[in-house]
């Protein structure tokens, strides 16, 4: 999922990061590794901390919901404060960069989980690398293409919409 995500991020990262004279270009790929990990890392935490239901709202809202999520604010501030601490953005710099880049890529990220026709992301894989493996293994033992709505991931989604 990482490197999907990564590959993702820079697919994003023109005029955020690769373009963008705050973040030298020797450490581009550095950056786009942070905001792939502030992601991640973003996403975890926000299940670790009891708000499981707001990361599957995330995903089951489209990529609209990742505009205005508190997961996805959550997310930029991680990505911010890396930004400042690795690159020594100042604050505004260190925003409009996270501003410009974190709701992209989510809005993408949810959009091809959510697209049957889509390989690269896998909802059912995405929760059980956030929870250790406890919600994918689960999710396994009851079968089902979750991806196209008929497993027990898509009734659980269902239930949100």
């Amino acid at each position: 999922m990482l490197e999907n995500l990564q590959n993702l991020v820079r697919q994003y990262a023109g005029d955020t990061i690769i373009n963008n004279p705050a973040i030298p270009n020797e450490r581009n790929e550095e950056a786009v590794a942070d905001a792939s990990s502030s992601i991640v890392s973003g996403l975890k935490t926000a299940v670790a901390n009891g708000n499981a239901d707001s990361v599957v709202n995330l995903f089951n809202g489209g990529g609209e919901a990742a505009l205005s999520s508190p997961v996805t604010q959550n997310i930029q501030s991680g990505f911010i404060e890396n930004l400042i601490n690795k690159f020594g953005l100042d604050h505004g710099k260190a925003s409009q960069i996270a501003a410009g880049l974190i709701p992209a890529v989510l809005q993408k990220f949810v959009h091809k989980t959510n697209d049957p026709s889509d390989n690269s992301f896998d909802l059912k894989n995405i929760l059980g690398s956030l929870t250790g493996g406890g919600i994918g293994d689960m999710l396994n033992n009851f079968g089902g293409n979750d991806k196209n709505g008929d497993g027990v991931l898509g009734k659980i989604k269902g239930m949100f919409s």
